[in-house]
């Protein structure tokens, strides 16, 4: 009877599982139908249903500036929000599911990866400092006989800043010289683990 019960949990485990799958999917693909372009900013059908709206005219104070339009300003301004709402949405589903889960994510939609260090690359601009920096600075002050391992390296900027020996590992990457891997079956075995 032990038995029966055990598969019966194991079976609504993988359902539920599947079920979260299916609703993160769903989430992006609203997100990324939202998504503003500056060549189709309003609806097909609302702009056959209305006369186009009266287009104005802003001079700029400064002659020798470049001519930006508001509205130009205003899609940027809101794709940089867009990019950030992705990042923080994927980051919360990666921080709330195993490393399989999140390598299945990946693999069902390619493009998450891209936006998600999209996002990333957006939030980190407005950082004062980056950590990446930081850890960078430490090594160049330290022996470059230590050897490293960079669990979550994205870019591999660590490997590509200092004279160590670094082993840059991620789930998934562009980069060739990324292991990419789920990093729960690495063992810490270097000197230094960059977390």
């Amino acid at each position: 009877m032990e038995g029966d019960g055990r598969k019966r949990n194991r079976s609504r485990k993988r359902r539920r599982s599947k079920t979260k799958t299916d609703s993160f999917s769903t989430q992006i693909q609203t997100i990324q139908s939202t998504h503003i372009s500056p060549d189709n900013d309003r609806d097909e059908d609302t702009a056959t249903a209305s006369p186009p709206a009266k287009q104005h005219h802003f001079k700029c104070r400064n002659p020798k500036a470049p001519a930006i339009s508001k509205s130009s300003s205003f899609l940027e301004k809101m794709k940089a929000r867009l990019s950030g709402g992705h990042f923080r949405m994927i980051n919360e589903k990666l921080y709330t599911c195993t490393g399989d889960e999140a390598l299945g994510y990946f693999k069902d939609d390619p493009s998450l990866f891209d936006m998600y260090h999209a996002g990333y690359q957006e939030q980190m601009s407005h950082w004062p400092e980056l950590p990446v920096n930081i850890i960078i600075r430490w090594l160049k002050d330290h022996s470059p006989s230590l050897v490293v391992a960079d669990f979550g390296c994205g870019d591999a900027r660590v490997a590509k800043s200092v004279k160590n020996k670094v082993f840059s590992i991620d789930l998934v990457s562009n980069e060739p010289s990324v292991i990419a891997c789920d990093m729960a079956n690495v063992r810490p075995f270097p000197d230094l683990c960059i977390f």
